[in-house]
């Protein structure tokens, strides 16, 4: 094979990775999300667990999702706000590295050990792991693929090989969701934070056929919902009297 053909390859290959599979997983995450709650509004939902363990949901449920919301944050600022901005600010290379490596560590680790706890908890109770759908397991494995890569690279890029994501990786995001990609910054990326981010985009594309969709509902109805009144069909119901200080409401 000669140059000529060896490049032209590695820059279809490079094309495939970087540009083609990123907008295919965000296609299949925007209309996947739109498919789910148009045709499957009853299966939007978290399927909750919680009757049939507490205890382990009480301490993994908490260390998992407030750990998630503090790396979210971390991604926010690391991939959508560009260097100079933050040099702008006044904020030193150092000082920014030093809080990544710090904050980032302490919520990855406490998002996964949530994690952990949430997956041993599945596995272990019975009616849970009943409950776990094909697609919740293949969620759960590509995730905690995503977290450890993200904590292995935060902490290589920082301490041992000094590569600054924010002048390759970032700028490649961003031109993904600007429509200016750069394929080539992620070709020249360390091999960890290619497998990274090949393994977010694909937790994109899972995401709407898992239990994850509840990311994007909230119980706002509930601030303006009216009250909801009680009332019995008459004195001849029950078989006990009513407790002191509780009135019947006459229909």
């Amino acid at each position: 094979m000669s140059t000529a053909e060896a490049t032209t390859n590695s820059g279809s290959v490079d094309l495939l990775l970087w540009v083609i599979f990123p907008y295919v997983c965000l296609a299949v995450f925007a209309v996947g999300h739109f498919w789910r709650y148009r045709y499957d509004k009853f299966g939007w939902t978290t399927r909750s667990s919680q009757l049939y363990e507490n205890r382990l949901l009480r301490l993994g449920s908490p260390l998992f999702h407030f750990g998630i919301l503090f790396v979210f944050a971390g991604h926010v600022m690391g991939l959508g706000v560009p260097e100079s901005w933050t040099k702008k600010a006044g904020v030193s290379e150092s000082m920014y590295h030093a809080t990544a490596v710090g904050s980032g560590s302490v919520a990855g680790l406490c998002t996964l050990v949530g994690l952990a706890i949430l997956i041993y908890r599945r596995r272990t109770v019975g009616p849970v792991f009943s409950a776990t759908t094909k697609m919740d397991k293949t969620m759960y494995l590509v995730l905690a693929t995503v977290i450890v890569l993200g904590m292995a690279n935060t902490v290589v890029a920082n301490l041992v090989g000094h590569y600054d994501y924010r002048l390759g990786v970032s700028v490649w995001f961003r031109g993904i969701l600007l429509l200016n990609p750069h394929p080539a910054l992620m070709a020249e990326a360390p091999f960890g934070f290619q497998v990274h981010g090949l393994a977010a985009f694909l937790l994109f594309a899972l995401w709407p056929f898992t239990r994850l969709v509840h990311v994007f509902s909230a119980p706002l109805g509930y601030l303006t919902r009216p009250y909801i009144v009680y009332r019995s069909r008459g004195d001849s119901l029950g078989s006990r009297k009513p407790k002191r200080g509780w009135e019947r409401v006459g229909s």
